[in-house]
């Protein structure tokens, strides 16, 4: 009988020591994985996803801004052959004004989502309140981009239409 079972201990033996292996790996890396943990990480990871929408709608704004400098080409070749007139000259100098205006406002867009999504990771790390910046500014950037469109809706529309 105790043959038996010292055959039985040495081929049950393998398997034991890997299933105290696994207890104690899985032991290490919850201690490792609990020490490599950001603080707040879910506060950081939303506070990258709003400054990376900042950064895709600012881009956005300038690749606008340079199709509207650029648009004048295709008015240029188009609105003689649709109006039958020819495009003012301070018209082209409006559209370029337009879109270096877009593009000015993208990048300043990038700076402060820069500075927002710093100030922001800070006031996520301190466990003091910290009052919101408020939406004063999205407001009135929200406000002269509608602006911008206007004046370029009531200028393709002077440029392409003709005159009644």
């Amino acid at each position: 009988m105790r043959a038996k079972s010292f055959a039985y201990l040495l081929c049950g033996l393998p398997r034991l020591v890997r299933k105290v292996q696994a207890v104690r790996y899985s032991a290490v890396s919850a201690h490792v994985e609990a020490a490599r943990m950001i603080k707040r990480y879910s506060d950081h990871a939303a506070n990258e996803r709003t400054f990376l929408a900042w950064v895709r709608t600012a881009i956005a704004v300038m690749a606008f801004g340079f199709v509207i400098e650029r648009f004048d080409l295709f008015l240029q070749i188009a609105a003689p052959q649709i109006a039958l007139k020819q495009i003012a000259p301070h018209g082209q100098r409006f559209a370029n004004a337009a879109g270096l205006a877009f593009i000015g406002i993208g990048v300043v867009m990038i700076v402060i989502a820069g500075m927002r999504f710093v100030r922001t990771t800070k006031a996520i790390e301190t466990d003091d309140v910290v009052p919101s910046s408020g939406e004063r500014f999205d407001l009135a950037l929200a406000a002269l981009i509608s602006l911008l469109g206007v004046s370029l809706f009531l200028y393709l529309a002077r440029a392409v239409m003709p005159a009644v």
